[in-house]
Formats: C-alpha cells, structure tokens, sequence
C-alpha cells in the first residue's frame, strides 16, 4: 500500500531519530538535529531501542515507497541511504572508509596526496610574518598567540562576536535577505567537545556557542563567526526553514542528520562563509579597524585571507588521519601525521585522537575537507552570489555540485 507524504515523512523522522538513539543513547544528540513534530521524539524516547538490523530494514522500505517527484526523491533517498548505512554499521556491517563515506556523504573520498599539503605550507608561508630560523609550526603558533585574547579578557569576547554578527548579517543581506528582528547572542561555555557553534533555535533567535577552555585567536573572529551564523550555519538554518519548511511544508528540512550528504554541503558553506562576504583583504581590514587596534594589537605584515585558505585545505590533513585511525594505526603514528602536515601541537593531537574514535567523527572530518573542496570549484564562477543564494535556500547534493550544468532541484 502507498503512503502519503506525511506518513512517509513521520517514518523518515522515526527512522532518524531511532538511528541517533542506537548511535549516542539519546533522541538529541551529536548526529541528528532535530526540530519536527515533538510526538514524534516522544514517541522514539519511550520506546526501548530496535535492534539495527531492522533499522536497515526500515530504511529500504522508505527507499522502495517514495510518494514524490524524481528530484525530490532522489535527494531523500540520498538522506535515507546514509540512514541506513549507519544502521548496517551498527549491526555490525563493516565497510572500509571510503565505500562508508560514499555510503552516507556522497562524496568520493580517498587519500590526498601529500602534495595538496605542501602547497598549503606554501600558502602559510607566504602569509606568516618571517622569523628567520623558525619551523613553519613555530612561525604558526607565534602568529596564532600574538593575536590570541587573553584568558582574563575572555569576558569581552561576546561583545566583540556581537560586533562581528552584525557586520557579517549586513554584508549577508547584500546576497540575500535577511528579517530584521532576527537575534544572535554569543555564550561562552566550557567543557565542550567543539570550538564554536551556530544553533538556530526557531523564532529568529539564534545563539553562537564559543568554547571558553580554548584559546580564541581574534584573526579568526570573522572566520569564526561568519562559519557559525551568517553566511553559514544560522543563517542556512533559518532561511531554509523559512524558504522549504514554511513556504513549501518540507518536513524532513527538520530532521537534520548530520552524516549525510547534506552536512557535506552545509560544512562547505561553513568553510567558504568568510570569503563569501569578505573577498581578498576586506577580513583583515575590518578587524584591524573595528577590533584588533582596540585590543592592543599592531600590524604585523601577515596574510589572514591567506592563513586561512591553508587551513581550509589542511582539513585535508585530518581527512588522511582519518583513514589512518581506520586502518588501526597507532596513536603515535596519527600524532606524527598530524603535527607533520596539519602543524598541530601536542594538546591538538591528543584532542583529536580522543575525537577521531568518536562515534561518527571520521566521517565527519572527511565532510569538512571534501565539502570544501567541492564548493571552491563551484563558487568559482561569474553568477557567484546567486549560487549562494541557492545553498542558503534549497537541498543540494554534492553530486549536483559536481555535475556541470546541472540545475538540481529544478
């Protein structure tokens, strides 16, 4: 028998939110967001959790009763896959990273020739201030705690995120519209697992979560700030629960999973947010005007433009990790890897160890490299800011992203 949109919707919702339970014990969690109906939830977080296998089970079926038109159903199929292919790893179906990663991100993901990484070195080295004698690390990290604020004056980091958010919301607007009355706040917190976090949380309120215990480097506010909110996570968030779930009453907008193909998308925004409204200098120039001279922080010749390019490709770096730790390499071999290409110190390593053999975490980190990579291509081009427009509005496949003259979802 046929289902309905709506009946396929709630057991596509279902199915998400049983997958997230089986994966991290909770309803919410780090693999799923989730803003659909709350019976729904409810009605998942009394139940004791189903065995995986029938998960997988539940997942062809969805696959084999589409009640939706071809493009359409090829983008819910893509979620659903990764769906299930999260529920055949659970019941103990092993696949190595690469047929995994196809799997639930859709993206083609092999090991990177360490070439990519020395033309990111190249990069940092052009942009870091000289110090003749210093490793390319050690010119890194002098750069990062010369612009680093102080862990006294970490109190003062919301006004300045506050400062940023409006800044990158104004130039956000120049692309596409943003209401007026939406709110962003910046709260500090310790004992998180992240950096930074953009949470929509419906009503136009929305809140920049910034991890206390860490460092914050104020060349990186606008980087920061503008990944987590706007052009990035905040604003996507909201303008496609506008645009898909209030205008065209696409439910799954809601159920968000977080390894699939959609976060590939979503995390290449992320990574491309700051060069989306601030090309070339203008980063540099904004924050040596408005926030850096403020804090007591000269000019020192560097490139941030440039220093963060690198580091967008250096994600490549913990892509290979990646593969590395699957293969079951040792923790010493990964902290060598790692501090060789991607520049890291000793507190970075152990961090990320802990957070490669995270539930999920390995596909993560190959989302980050691979959906900036296919964004940097496709970005590329003379009808840039509409192609923005679009990120921001409707559900991409990577594939779409890399099929030129393709018009997905039309």
């Amino acid at each position: 028998m046929t289902v309905t949109p709506r009946e396929w919707l709630r057991d596509y919702a279902l199915l998400a939110l049983r997958v997230n339970l089986r994966t991290v014990g909770s309803t919410t969690g780090t693999v799923l967001i989730y803003r659909g109906p709350r019976e729904w939830r409810d009605r998942v977080a009394k139940e004791d959790p189903p065995p995986a296998g029938r998960l997988a089970d539940d997942a062809d079926a969805l696959i084999g009763d589409m009640p939706f038109a071809p493009e359409r159903s090829r983008y819910l199929t893509a979620q659903v896959k990764a769906l299930r292919a999260v529920a055949r790893r659970l019941s103990g179906e092993e696949l190595p990273l690469t047929e995994y990663a196809r799997a639930c991100l859709g993206v083609s993901a092999r090991w990177l020739p360490e070439e990519t990484f020395e033309e990111a070195h190249a990069l940092l080295d052009a942009a870091l201030p000289r110090r003749p004698g210093a490793s390319l690390a050690d010119r890194l990290r002098t750069w990062q705690a010369a612009h680093t604020l102080p862990p006294g004056r970490l109190d003062r980091l919301p006004a300045l995120v506050e400062r940023a958010v409006a800044e990158t919301r104004r130039r956000t607007s120049a692309v596409i519209p943003l209401p007026a009355d939406e709110v962003v706040r910046c709260r500090l917190v310790t004992g998180a697992h992240f950096r930074a976090a953009g949470d929509y949380e419906g009503d136009l309120r929305s809140t920049i979560h910034i991890n206390r215990d860490l460092p914050f480097n104020l060349a990186d506010l606008l980087y920061v700030v503008a990944h987590e909110g706007h052009p990035g996570h905040i604003a996507e968030s909201l303008l496609k629960e506008r645009s898909l779930v209030e205008e065209q009453g696409l439910l799954d907008q809601q159920v968000r999973f977080m390894l699939a193909p959609s976060f590939v998308i979503s995390e290449g925004l992320g990574l491309h947010a700051q060069g989306i409204v601030f090309p070339g200098d203008e980063a540099q120039a904004w924050l040596t005007d408005n926030v850096l001279a403020e804090q007591g922080i000269a000019p020192d010749g560097s490139d941030f433009a440039g220093v963060h390019r690198a580091q967008n490709i250096l994600f490549g770096v913990w892509a290979n990790t990646a593969f590395m730790a699957a293969e079951g390499r040792p923790d010493k071999e990964l902290a060598g890897y790692l501090s060789r290409w991607a520049l890291t110190g000793d507190a970075e390593n152990e961090a990320a160890l802990g957070s490669l053999k995270a539930t999920g975490m390995a596909l993560y980190v190959l989302g980050y490299f691979h959906g900036w990579r296919i964004l940097d291509s496709w970005l590329a081009a003379p009808d840039r800011d509409a192609r923005v427009r679009r990120l921001l509005t409707e559900q991409l496949l990577p594939a779409d992203l890399e099929r030129p003259g393709r018009r997905p979802g039309r």
